[in-house]
């Protein structure tokens, strides 16, 4: 049986480069580093001082006042990037109204939920007592409010949960929200991922885990993806959130199609809890179910956006996954880190890197991977993308996300024809 086709009809991103998909791509595009000095919080005892943190996001109209001041950053994140994305679809005033909000859903997981709203409780329970606590704790700091408050504005009614598998989580829930499309359950899904972990107990959970960039006397130059002088990833945040339809619902209400869901595969590397299997089975499992769903050959896929975030052992594993799956077509094949210049936004970092592979299937450029000034020599052979954008006529793209824990997912997407 032919599957149901799936389109993306909108997109929506809070970022280090602000809420805009096209300035966000242009950053992309021209090599700008979105990664700062810290300066939302005291930082000067950590071994890491910087990020690619969202200095003071504005909410604008997308969510009213009172409620932007209580929830969490990441609930924030998502709810203006999930409207924003309505808005490029079309999907405000009277055309809002008038779709079937019983077949529409909301899918935008995070990470790590509520962190901020987590820690000022703690704060606020051991210093000043249970009493003082706010009502508000336990739903601004679940994974599944942004999607939910996001829903209950807009009155959604349509599959809505979260989906939390580390940084893997957005691509899970753009693969899900995909599936109760192909399913029927839905007609249009807005789906995608919300992080806001640049906050002390964020940052020191990774410092403890030795897994960050101390390159505190140029952080521009921190994430660099496959190069020989990386020293971990770089911590980002934001949020990433589309709006999928099936074809038959997007044509018929004159919907633009920016790009068309080809299909997604998961995988589980079932090996260790943070770091990757440096064979790359698993991630080759992944891929290889996804190109199955797509019912696409290997060999019509020539740009890969790859998960890429500047860690010594994950960087070659990712590798070794796509010589595993790609084998001898992988040097026509060209690859890029979107994490070289926004950071890693943990669970929002599919939906981020989402947009920028849709960006790059409509603008026929491919923005650069910087900071590669000295590739690994298991890399030489291939096209990175180093520090200059290029381009190409994108025929199906590929866009990875692994997590802690070992959970793989791999989106496919292509042009609409």
């Amino acid at each position: 049986m032919s599957k149901k086709r799936v389109v993306i009809t909108g997109m929506g991103i809070a970022s280090c480069f602000g809420t805009d998909v096209e300035e966000f791509y242009n950053k992309l595009l021209s090599g700008t580093s979105g990664i700062v000095p810290i300066e939302g919080f005291p930082c000067a005892d950590f071994p890491t001082r910087f990020a690619g943190e969202i200095r003071n996001f504005d909410t604008g109209s997308y969510i009213d006042k009172k409620q932007a001041r209580r929830v969490d950053p990441f609930v924030r994140y998502g709810m203006v990037a999930g409207k924003k994305a309505l808005e490029m679809s079309g999907l405000t005033g009277e055309a809002l109204e008038a779709l079937d909000k019983t077949r529409a859903g909301v899918l935008v997981g995070s990470g790590m939920g509520g962190m901020q709203v987590y820690a000022d409780g703690v704060e606020t329970l051991v210093t000043k007592g249970f009493k003082r606590l706010t009502p508000f704790f336990v739903p601004f700091i679940i994974t599944n409010m942004a999607g939910a408050l996001l829903a209950i504005d807009i009155g959604f009614m349509g599959p809505n949960y979260s989906i939390s598998t580390a940084c893997a989580t957005a691509n899970n829930c753009i693969i899900s929200a995909a599936q109760h499309i192909r399913n029927g359950d839905a007609d249009l899904m807005l789906c995608g991922g919300s992080e806001a972990a640049v906050l002390p107990i964020g940052l020191a959970g990774f410092v403890a885990c030795k897994a960050l960039s101390e390159r505190n006397d140029d952080p521009a130059k921190a994430s660099r993806p496959w190069d020989k002088n990386r020293d971990g990833f770089v911590m980002g945040e934001g949020a990433g959130v589309l709006v999928l339809e099936s074809l038959e619902h997007a044509l018929k209400r004159g919907a633009p199609i920016l790009a068309e869901y080809l299909g997604g595969g998961l995988s589980c590397d079932a090996s260790h809890m943070t770091d990757p299997r440096s064979d790359g089975l698993g991630v080759k499992l992944c891929i290889q179910a996804a190109l199955r769903d797509a019912g696409i050959d290997k060999s019509q896929v020539n740009y890969i956006n790859a998960h890429a975030t500047s860690t010594l052992a994950g960087d070659l594993a990712e590798i070794n996954a796509l010589r595993g799956a790609f084998g001898d077509h992988l040097p026509k094949v060209k690859i890029n880190a979107t994490k070289s210049m926004i950071g890693h936004c943990l669970g929002a970092a599919g939906g981020l890197e989402a947009v920028a592979t849709i960006q790059a299937i409509r603008t026929n450029m491919i923005h650069p991977t910087i900071n590669l000034t000295d590739p690994e020599d298991a890399v030489k052979d291939l096209d990175l993308v180093p520090n200059v954008a290029a381009p190409l006529k994108v025929t199906a793209a590929l866009s990875n996300s692994f997590g802690f824990g070992g959970h793989n997912s791999t989106l496919i997407l292509g042009p609409y024809s």
